[in-house]
């Protein structure tokens, strides 16, 4: 009897058919049990049936849309999240220390067994492990095919938010009693310091620290945006006096306009959102040596 199963979605990531994603798979995990996806969502129910079975390990193995499916079907469990990171970015995985690009080391990983408690924030009641996100970034999730982003990876969110940001940006209202202001046009909501890839745009983020990083941008347009990418990526603080950062622990976006929000990836409604941080509320199987 094994404690690890695996919750594989075949569709994640550019593998070119289901059968070569799951020979792969099967060839690192030697023997546990695998439950594939056929539809979108089904992850979710695949991992709560799965902690409710006993498993004490479940993996998730896909992209970040498919971590974030598992995480919220063993929240509350006793079942520890593992990752086989197999997306077009895999941005949680990067966040705990993983080998994005070493499958067969994140498996011994998972099996070593060693667990790290991290926050688990929610969005109107829905969790996610990473990111959420108001405006541009969701617009661009929204407006992004599958097959754009199997051709050109991480590139095809950009080109689609360069379109999306010459046009005139939302209003976006901000309700939290940590809060600098209380308008935007674009809101980025953080669990840890990573953002979109590599890039350490959360700056004071940690993943077990109880609290959310919001990031508001006041105007959107290029300028807006180069300016903030440069200070984020190059900087050790955010200095652009058209962004405003700070850390809460709940926090209101809303909106008279039709605003899309998304959370580690994935469309997930519209405007208003309330997001809520639940300290070290999900268990995660990660490198002995935390980052």
């Amino acid at each position: 009897m094994t404690d690890i199963v695996v919750i594989l979605n075949p569709t994640a990531g550019n593998l070119e058919t289901i059968r070569d994603c799951q020979e792969r798979v099967e060839s690192i995990v030697g023997g546990r049990p695998i439950r594939i996806t056929s539809h979108a969502g089904e992850a979710e129910a695949l991992a709560r049936r799965a902690a409710e079975e006993g498993f004490g390990r479940v993996v998730a193995a896909g992209g970040d849309g498919t971590v974030n499916h598992v995480a919220n079907g063993i929240a509350g469990s006793n079942a520890a999240l593992g990752i086989l990171p197999m997306g077009t970015v895999n941005v949680f995985a990067m966040e705990l220390g993983l080998p994005s690009n070493n499958l067969k080391l994140c498996w011994e990983i998972i099996q070593t067994g060693n667990v790290r408690l991290v926050d688990l924030p929610s969005a109107n009641g829905k969790y996610f492990v990473q990111l959420g996100g108001i405006g541009l970034d969701a617009q661009a999730v929204k407006e992004t095919t599958l097959a754009f982003k199997r051709s050109l990876g991480p590139l095809s969110y950009l080109i689609s938010a360069a379109h999306i940001a010459a046009r005139q940006p939302p209003k976006l209202s901000i309700e939290s009693e940590d809060a600098p202001v209380r308008e935007g046009s674009f809101v980025l909501v953080g669990n840890g310091r990573l953002y979109g890839g590599p890039f350490p745009f959360f700056k004071q983020a940690i993943v077990d620290d109880g609290l959310l990083d919001v990031v508001v941008f006041k105007r959107l347009g290029f300028l807006e945006i180069i300016k903030y990418l440069h200070d984020v990526v190059f900087s050790s603080d955010i200095r652009v006096p058209e962004v405003e950062y700070f850390q809460t622990r709940q926090l209101r976006v809303s909106s008279e306009q039709d605003v899309p929000v998304e959370l580690d990836g994935e469309v997930a409604g519209n405007c208003p959102v309330d997001f809520q941080m639940h300290a070290k509320a999900l268990s995660v199987l990660s490198p002995s040596a935390l980052p």
